[in-house]
This record gives C-alpha cells, structure tokens and sequence, in this order.
C-alpha cells in the first residue's frame, strides 16, 4: 500500500485537507516572489484550483494557464473560478501542453514532489518561460516534520504503520530544490522558508480536515474500530494547544524561485 501512487481526484475533499494551507503558505510565497501584475502564468499541478484563486486574487495576472493530470480536481477549479482570466486543461508536468515561451511565470504549487522525474518538471517549466521569466515552486518540507498532516503520520508510525508519503519527498529540502533549479540552468535562484499556522477549534475539526485525502482513507478504512480509536488519540498528543486551549498546528514549507536566462 506503501508504494501506491497518491492521487487526488475529488476537489472538495482536496479543498477541506489541503486548500486552505495551500493559500496561507502561498500569501507569504507570493509575496516573497513578488511578481509584477499583468502577466501570463503556467499554474502547474493546479488541481482544484486552490493556487490558481490566489494567483488571480493578489497579482492580477492577464491569463493563468492551469494543468492538472485529474479531471475530478479540475472540474472543481473551473467551477469555482468566476474572473474569467484562468483555464484548466488535462496534462502532464513533464510534458507540459504550453507553447515553448507562452508564460511569464511557471509555478508548482506543493506539486513537486509528486512529479516523478522533478528535473523533467522544472525543464517543462523553463521551457514554456519566456527569457526573464520566473520559475518557482513551494513544497512542504517532508523530511524535517514540516507537512501539516504530521501528527497523523506520527501517529501510523508510533502503531506500526508506515504512511503513504509523496513519491520524492527526498527533493523538498531548500539545499535540494537549490540544486534543481541550478542544474535546470536557471539564474538568480533565491530559497526561503515558510511557516504557517492554522488553528482548529476541535480535534475532531483537525481529524476531519487530515483524512480527507487519498494518502490515509486506504489505511484508515482497513483498521478496525479500536485502532483507529488508539490512531485518534495518538495524533491529538502530537497537536499543540495554545494558551486557550485551541489546536494549533503549524506546517513548514521550502520555497525557490530562478529567472529564464536571456
């Protein structure tokens, strides 16, 4: 179960457990990015559009040009989408459906490390970057705890169960997405780190929100009753409570961003 792929195809879903950390994570990306307004941007791994919204809320881009492989998450963005300057098309990261030059920036929103040949991916990006253009991405940071689902793979772990992870968490670390955007050829390659919090007023308000994706239901659904009693209570001991008493969690996200050489 370990080594089957994650793939999300229900946008609701993907928008309770994953949506809203990807817009308090992506504010701070934004504006470390700082693009200018105006421009024409490739959304890469868009899915349900999440990102996309963002993009279009805080930079006022000409067009977004979003690409997703699950028609279910993009069927999610196109509805949700009201400003008319986005598109959702079906595709591949490492094979991108945009012209060679057609964007001023290319974006991986927590996508990367779902691409199975990352260099692929970012070469795709550059590629379809107009000379001057910006690459970027932000992914959480996998292998220092910094996934907001962490207490619950805490938790599988502390029961024997070994989680369902991202494919190449291995290139989320700064040093390693550095590398990346390096090797790609891009210049003036900037890292940073991004740490957000988001409070839950319950455990069951958390509890509900994490498992909502395809990386735990397999799991969840093949434990019994009592198990996942035990799974629950192990998780809350992992989630810390502010001085009111509220959960509050916090996830850790590595950022980069290199320009197209002229």
């Amino acid at each position: 179960m370990a080594d089957e792929p994650i793939r999300f195809d229900d946008g609701a879903a993907y928008e309770q457990m994953m949506g809203v950390w990807s817009r308090l994570a992506g504010q701070i990306f934004l504006d470390w990015v700082h693009p200018p307004r105006g421009l024409v941007w490739a959304d890469v791994g868009c899915g349900n559009g999440a990102f996309t919204e963002l993009v279009v809320e805080r930079c006022a881009p000409l067009a977004v040009m979003g690409v997703d492989p699950s028609e279910g998450q993009l069927s999610y963005a196109r509805g949700r989408h009201k400003a008319g300057v986005a598109s959702f098309v079906q595709g591949d990261a490492m094979a991108l459906p945009f012209e060679t030059g057609s964007a001023d920036v290319a974006v991986m929103a927590l996508v990367i490390f779902f691409v199975p040949e990352p260099e692929r991916g970012v070469a795709e990006m550059k590629r379809v970057v107009r000379p001057g253009g910006i690459v970027c991405a932000y992914a959480w940071d996998m292998l220092r705890d910094g996934f907001p689902l962490y207490p619950l793979q805490a938790a599988l772990r502390e029961m024997g169960h070994e989680p369902r992870t991202t494919p190449r968490a291995d290139i989320s670390p700064v040093a390693e997405l550095a590398k990346l955007w390096n090797e790609a050829g891009l210049q003036q390659v900037e890292t940073r780190e991004i740490t957000v919090e988001r409070p839950f007023a319950s455990f069951d308000a958390y509890w509900e929100s994490a498992t909502q994706g395809p990386g735990f239901k397999p799991q969840l659904a093949a434990m019994s009753a009592d198990a996942q009693a035990e799974l629950k209570r192990r998780t809350a001991a992992h989630i810390p409570r502010d001085a009111a008493g509220q959960m509050v969690f916090s996830g850790r996200a590595n950022a980069v961003k290199g320009v197209v050489p002229a």
